[in-house]
């Protein structure tokens, strides 16, 4: 990964593979109910991040079954994307920090 921000369909991606391994539906389920509904990945778009992920090392299959005479991946997040998620999240709050104290929310007003 790079400097740059990261997209928030791969911020949401990997954070819906933070807590424990996921299938490709329960990571687009996930990934809904974190963006609070925002965000809905197509299948295409959703396996092509997968795929992407895969090469950068960021994800890896954890394990693969046959359901329904098809082939389902389950996905989890290996050490360093569990380091790229983290510097990505502490990244995001000290820019909510930052924009907290500027508003000056939270301080009392004056007239």
């Amino acid at each position: 990964m790079t400097d740059r921000a990261m997209q928030e369909p791969t911020l949401l991606l990997l954070t819906a593979l933070a807590d424990e391994p996921r299938h490709g539906y329960a990571i687009a389920r996930e990934v809904e109910v974190i963006s609070g509904g925002r965000v809905k990945l197509r299948t295409g778009t959703l396996y092509g991040a997968l795929e992407r992920l895969l090469q950068q090392g960021l994800i890896e299959v954890h394990s693969e079954e046959v359901v329904d005479s098809r082939l389902r991946r389950t996905y989890t997040l290996t050490s360093p994307g569990r380091t790229v998620l983290a510097g990505e999240a502490e990244r995001i709050a000290a820019t909510a920090r930052e924009a907290t104290r500027r508003l000056g929310v939270g301080k009392a007003a004056t007239a």
